[in-house]
């Protein structure tokens, strides 16, 4: 699986972070998600899907 942030849509409300920590890393200058990795360890897959549907701007997608 992989994980794609959308830096137009991402408005940085963090929730993706909150549900999947290991995946997302935050700017600290304006909140903004960037993933830790494109591509998803096995053991993070889940979060990663609830941080998906968590995030409020559908700026999260995954193939």
């Amino acid at each position: 699986m992989k994980v794609h942030v959308d830096p137009d849509r991402c408005q940085g409300h963090t929730l993706c972070s909150m549900v999947a920590p290991k995946s997302f890393e935050l700017s600290e200058i304006d909140g903004h998600s960037t993933p830790v990795s494109e591509d998803v360890p096995a053991d993070q897959q889940e979060q990663v899907r609830e941080a998906v549907q968590s995030c409020p701007e559908r700026a999260i997608s995954i193939t």
